[in-house]
């Protein structure tokens, strides 16, 4: 085999290896998507069906009311108003959405993820601390925190699907704006997931993974876990 034709045939396999690649899978707009077995189902993977361009109607990209405070008498101290595909139709397939953060003194915006966004924040009122944690490093290390206090007018980016949170840590009410990189972000409150999922998870489960008595982790399943998000 002469040394060209090896050339030719490692480059054919190369430029079906990237062939592949480049054909991979859409990034998913929902948790899960079960396969129907019936071929003539009308399903859809990503987004929402879309409405008949001629229907279409200035409405359907318009959505007002985010400058009202949302309500932050929760034992959490704030509300997250969530303004995403649901709330402006225009939104589907342009990968992109918004929420207004409202704190009370001390509130929290409790450890969680956006599984399918990066978010931007912008504070307008107040001192939040705010901060993320990256993905598991490696063998004995640590998950490392970024965290910044920030005042009025200061930006912060929290990647996608990192686990963060927001605190305002001022005797003051906090408000902040978010922009999210998908039409449908997605949100999972750590504590709520691990401790009131329904049904729950195994103590025995909980036990290993929290180094913890079982005890405090049926404490922990007992108690109401508040979701701090509002959806208008």
């Amino acid at each position: 085999m002469t040394m060209a034709f090896r050339f030719h045939i490692a480059a054919a396999i190369l430029a079906l290896v990237f062939t592949s690649v480049h054909a991979s899978d859409p990034s998913p707009l929902q948790d899960f998507c079960v396969a129907v077995p019936d071929a003539n189902a009308g399903v859809f993977v990503n987004g929402k069906i879309c409405q008949d361009p001629k229907l279409v109607k200035p409405e359907d990209f318009f959505f007002q009311g985010l400058n009202k405070p949302g309500s932050t008498s929760n034992p959490l101290g704030s509300n997250v108003t969530a303004v995403n595909v649901n709330q402006i139709p225009g939104l589907n397939t342009l990968g992109v959405s918004l929420a207004r953060l409202d704190f009370a003194p001390y509130g929290l915006n409790p450890p969680h993820t956006h599984p399918r966004a990066t978010e931007i924040l912008v504070v307008l009122e107040g001192t939040l601390l705010v901060g993320f944690v990256t993905s598991n490093p490696g063998m004995n290390m640590k998950n490392k925190l970024f965290t910044k206090v920030l005042n009025p007018g200061d930006v912060f980016v929290f990647p996608e699907g990192l686990i963060h949170f927001q605190f305002n840590q001022g005797h003051s009410n906090a408000v902040a704006f978010a922009a999210l990189s998908s039409q449908n972000p997605g949100v999972i409150t750590i504590a709520n997931a691990v401790f009131g999922s329904n049904p729950p998870i195994y103590p025995d489960v909980l036990t290993k993974a929290f180094q913890v008595d079982k005890n405090v982790i049926k404490y922990l399943q007992s108690q109401f876990w508040w979701d701090n998000h509002y959806y208008p």
